[in-house]
């Protein structure tokens, strides 16, 4: 190419691609000039190949291919004068990344360029090959790179250390080699130097162990050197932010302190002065400041610092929510929820401002609130946190009213202390709330008040009055109908009325009433509309005057298109009018429901979501040091083959034979029956519907059974099935009919294991369908006033049981019994009948950073697994 005919100038080709209307328009003027680029390329154009290549890097930034232009960067680093080299460096990092082949070309030209006399093409080669490193050139480079972290001048010094954080996270063994270096970049007075060092031991902790150790012995005292430094230095224009002298400097030193201090606590020792000292003078009026203070509070929470500090730390994130700005806050909370477990004590005391938090106007605020207020809630302040959260329920935004009430619920539920104050409770919830209010929840209510019958006039009394006004909440109208139907005789009787309740005079007139009302007024709910419907058959017993009503009430829905409700409208009304002989027998109050065999139930329930959730995570999750694992042993005596699983601890494959040995023992007898006897009768199901002839109704949501008198009992869980006697409710006719017993077998808990310091409890749950299948819910509580950490538990079993051991609910279990683990194990014996359940345990976990391990047997497991 002629080099006076001169093409198309870079601001000329931009210009008229910003003048472009269409997309058709950008593509043909990229395409014009692509075609006048690849023309210079084949003609060895070197006198605009450094414009050529400008053009190219701005059509890439477009979208648009430049693969054809690759090695033109490498010809313009391998030019003599830097303009070409500076275009050649920068065309290679847009270009290009690792994964080009081409890059291998340029290795040795990056060699030179590390060496060249000249500091600013030095320069370019470190941040070229800081961007585009791979492994390859990673370990062909890093000597010079080593070299170059020791050079004076303080630009090539910064550029290698960047340089070096690359080459380590591509080759971590070369960690050891630059870790000399790098602590010598501490010891710099420019600020540039140090942030890329402090940066570059922070890379070197994180993929070296050893790194870590000889960075604490030689780093720490010049972390501290330089942050007192910067904390006592006068005011300087270059480094001053916002009234603080280079945040950014602070914090990357906070950042490694609390690596180095983590889990050490001589080092952390060496720190609580000079972190008392930022945490003291930084100001908190500019971002910069809390920015500061910020990552201060984060590293006292990550090392072993003393009590006094980490209470100081947490009266700066109590500053923080009371700051205008909602980042601000936010991150405080999520401090403060990583604080409330170690620093309880000091986050109870800005209970009052967590609160307010609760109100605040940003839905993210309200949610990560409330998350700790649930977790600051203890037997003490339960009440007064309780008012606060239910006076608040009221006024609160219908977006958050759903997480508010869920965790409202969760509060009383779990820190219920006395039936009366829990009920009180739950009905405010209902009458706020109780449209949010989940079925599991008003499910547990009725269970709880059906066992307190010193309750139960007073709960009936307190629901019709709450109706009155808030008939439109539907979980309230479900609780309301259902104790009417139980107790109206201790509504309209006043019976069992207790001293805090006012006089109040009702007929039975004005039970049906609400019943009534709460079929034509309240929402159309299939699940509210059936209770009412029992609740009115079951008054219509009790209440002879009110019969004839209650049947037109009924009648009414005979022709309801909803088949649920007609089928219950015609049987209900033959039971009034033609089975008056059975009818009080019939529509007895239903026995007291079995709150243990219900909360089992929800236990349960919630512990097979938590194991499906932990196990979909697992895959992607890090080892542990000692997975939870299942390891399989032949029964005795032979104990030639010791079969670790790989599937369900691929971890374990490389234990020892005495590791084996010691989990399992010489052998695993087989006589794990005790005397204890199996249960003699279950509780009702109730969810069941026992009025549909035989088998359960379509709407298995409904909580209570079709009152069925408690004589007309289910047969006992031990048979598989009876036959029993089923009045047919349409003509009165007795049937022999076969029903299969839903209900699982009993078996009573047991405590597999006990020491000074813990307790494991096995509670069973058995499918009568698979009798050699049995569920074992393990429940790990802490005994002990320390808490412990890294809680692993492991089983092993004989060679003809299989064993299933799903996650467990958390790996950290607090001291003082105040709150268990759990995990679920399924164990399928398949010599069922013949052998009995054996098996060992081994339990690891860490109290204050010692490892503790703890192994017994389990001998006494019940007859029938």
């Amino acid at each position: 190419m002629n080099p006076f005919s001169s093409p198309t100038r870079l601001r000329d080709m931009i210009r008229a691609i910003r003048a472009c209307k269409t997309a058709a328009e950008e593509r043909a003027v990229v395409r014009k000039e692509c075609a006048a680029i690849r023309s210079a390329i084949s003609e060895n154009d070197q006198f605009y190949r450094h414009r050529n290549l400008a053009k190219l890097m701005f059509i890439h930034m477009l979208g648009y291919p430049t693969h054809f232009g690759q090695l033109e960067c490498l010809k313009l680093i391998a030019a003599v004068d830097f303009p070409e080299k500076r275009i050649g460096y920068l065309g290679l990092m847009l270009l290009l990344d690792e994964r080009q082949e081409v890059l291998m070309l340029v290795t040795n030209s990056l060699k030179q360029d590390l060496n060249h006399s000249n500091q600013y093409i030095v320069g370019l080669a470190l941040c070229a090959l800081g961007n585009i490193c791979s492994a390859e050139m990673a370990m062909d480079l890093a000597p010079e790179v080593e070299r170059l972290l020791l050079s004076r001048d303080q630009t090539i010094k910064k550029k290698a250390a960047l340089c070096s954080i690359r080459i380590i996270r591509k080759v971590s063994d070369l960690a050891e080699n630059l870790m000399s270096p790098a602590a010598s970049l501490l010891k710099e007075k420019h600020h540039g130097v140090l942030i890329a060092g402090v940066q570059l031991c922070t890379d070197l902790c994180k993929v070296s162990a050893s790194v870590l150790e000889y960075l604490r012995k030689t780093c720490i005292e010049r972390l501290i050197r330089i942050l007192k430094d910067i904390s006592n230095s006068s005011y300087s224009l270059e480094y001053d932010i916002a009234g603080t002298v280079d945040p950014f400097l602070h914090i990357r030193v906070l950042k490694l302190m609390r690596i180095l201090g983590q889990g050490d606590a001589d080092s952390s020792e060496y720190m609580i002065d000079i972190l008392a000292q930022v945490a003291s003078k930084t100001e908190s009026k500019k971002n910069a400041g809390n920015a500061v203070l910020y990552e201060c509070v984060e590293t006292i929470m990550g090392i072993e610092a003393t009590s006094g500090l980490r209470v100081l730390a947490v009266n700066i994130l109590g500053r923080f929510l009371s700051n205008h700005d909602n980042n601000i806050r936010y991150v405080a909370l999520n401090m403060l929820m990583k604080a409330v477990t170690i620093e309880s004590q000091a986050v109870q005391r800005h209970r009052t401002t967590i609160l307010e938090r609760v109100k605040d106007s940003d839905a993210s605020i309200q949610k990560r609130a409330l998350d700790l207020v649930f977790l600051l809630v203890n037997e003490t302040n339960v009440k007064p946190l309780t008012k606060e959260l239910i006076d608040y329920l009221e006024v609160s935004d219908q977006d958050f009213k759903g997480d508010l009430t869920a965790k409202i619920c969760s509060i009383v539920d779990k820190f219920s202390q006395e039936k009366l104050w829990y009920t009180d409770q739950m009905f405010k919830v209902l009458c706020l709330a109780g449209n949010y209010v989940k079925d599991d929840v008003w499910h547990a209510l009725i269970v709880a008040i059906s066992n307190a019958p010193y309750l139960q006039g007073y709960c009936v009394r307190s629901l019709y009055k709450a109706f009155q006004t808030y008939s439109d909440q539907e979980s309230l109208v479900r609780v309301a109908v259902w104790c009417i139907g139980e107790y109206g005789e201790m509504l309209v009787n006043n019976v069992k009325v207790l001293e805090m309740e006012e006089p109040m005079t009702v007929t039975e007139s004005d039970a049906v009433d609400v019943l009534e009302a709460s079929l034509k007024n309240c929402s159309p709910d299939i699940t509210t509309q059936s209770l009412s419907l029992i609740a009115l058959l079951k008054l219509s017993s009790r209440f002879p005057p009110t019969s004839e009503r209650i049947r037109e009430i009924i009648m009414y829905h005979k022709g309801s298109v909803v088949l649920e409700l007609q089928q219950r409208a015609i049987e209900f009304n033959s039971i009034i009018q033609r089975h008056q002989n059975i009818k009080p027998s019939l529509l007895e109050r239903m026995p007291v429901l079995d709150e243990m065999t219900y909360l089992l139930k929800k236990a349960s329930s919630s512990q097979a979501n938590v194991s499906a959730d932990k196990t979909s995570k697992s895959n992607s999750r890090a080892s542990l040091k000692l997975p939870n694992g299942v390891i399989h042993a032949p029964a005795t005596p032979d104990l030639d083959l010791l079969d670790l699983s790989s599937d369900d601890n691929p971890a374990n494959t490389s234990s020892s034979n005495d590791y084996l040995h010691d989990l399992l023992g010489i052998g695993l007898t087989n006589t794990g029956s005790t005397d204890q006897g199996i249960a003699p009768s279950e509780g009702t199901d109730i969810l069941m519907d026992l009025l549909s002839i035989g088998a359960p109704t379509v709407q298995n949501d409904i909580l209570v059974s079709d009152a069925v008198s408690s004589n007309q009992g289910i047969a006992p869980a031990t048979k598989p099935s009876s036959t029993t006697q089923v009045m047919d409710l349409l003509d009165g006719t007795p049937t022999n009919t076969s029903i299969s017993d839903y209900q699982n077998p009993v078996h009573p808990s047991i405590i597999a294991f006990q020491s000074n310091t813990l307790m494991i409890t096995f509670t069973f749950t058995k499918q009568a369908d698979d009798p050699k299948v049995t569920q074992i819910q393990a429940t790990f509580t802490n005994l002990s006033s320390d808490t412990y950490t890294d809680f692993v538990f492991q089983a092993a079993v004989p060679k003809f049981i299989q064993l299933q051991l799903d996650p467990a609910s958390s790996n950290f279990l607090p001291a003082n019994s105040n709150e268990e683990i759990t995990q679920s194990l399924t164990v399928t014996n398949t010599q069922h009948g013949q052998k009995a359940l054996a098996m060992r345990m081994r339990i690891a976990y860490k109290v204050n950073n010692q490892d503790v391990l703890e192994q017994g047997q389990v001998n006494n497991f019940p007859p029938g697994l």
